[in-house]
């Protein structure tokens, strides 16, 4: 499930979903982000702590923040800036 947050970032609710699924679904929420637009996704797939990460490092984008707490864990991601063709 995708929320709107208040600051213009947008969380992204995986929680029960099993790998390969958060990280397909994260991959396409930052797909539709503006540039400098934040993710926020929370998972409980123990298996995203590695996999996301990795999506966000192949597309660009920068992982501002990675918590793990009771089985959850919280991703905090900013959409990079796309590249201007020269």
């Amino acid at each position: 499930m995708t929320s709107a947050l208040g600051d213009g970032a947008v969380e992204l609710d995986l929680r029960g979903l099993k790998c390969p699924l958060p990280v397909l679904r994260t991959r396409k929420a930052l797909r539709r982000l503006e540039p400098g637009q934040a993710l926020s996704v929370i998972c409980t797939d123990p298996l995203a702590g590695l996999d996301i990460p990795n999506l966000v490092r192949e597309e660009g984008d920068r992982l501002e923040a990675q918590t793990a707490e009771s089985g959850t864990v919280r991703f905090l991601i900013r959409r990079a800036p796309r590249a201007v063709p020269p």
